[in-house]
């Protein structure tokens, strides 16, 4: 049975940072492909980063995070991080870990989060001002 769990959430300021790490179990995590979506309130869910196995080249990011987020596997213990940095008031929403079957080459904007079959818990990151 595919497990994700999503932790590291929290309050920060404008301008500051958070982590977020998953942890996925029941499954050969390397064969997966792994992201990052977010939903907030009276919004549809959106890809933010996504992640195959392989080298970090493959890894893709939202025109609103890119630059300021950065995704990283550590597919020894199948987690998955999203180091998120000069946050904005805008970041605000519920952070979801996913994941798919098979190596993904399409950009994560372009995902949707019906191609995704598994996800977490979701994990509440709230920026204030």
């Amino acid at each position: 049975q595919v497990q994700l769990v999503e932790s590291g959430g929290g309050s920060g300021q404008a301008g500051g940072s958070l982590r977020l790490s998953c942890k996925g179990s029941g499954y050969t995590y390397r064969r997966a492909y792994m992201a990052w979506f977010r939903q907030a309130p009276g919004k549809e869910r959106e890809g933010v980063a996504g992640a195959n196995s392989d080298s970090s080249e493959s890894y893709t990011y939202a025109d609103s995070v890119k630059g300021r987020f950065t995704i990283a596997r550590d597919n020894a213990n199948n987690a998955l991080y999203l180091e998120m940095n000069s946050l904005k008031p805008e970041d605000t929403a519920m952070y979801y870990c996913a994941a798919r079957w098979g190596y993904c080459l399409t950009p994560i904007e372009r995902l949707g989060a019906t191609a995704f079959g598994y996800w977490g818990q979701g994990t509440q990151v709230t920026v204030t001002v």
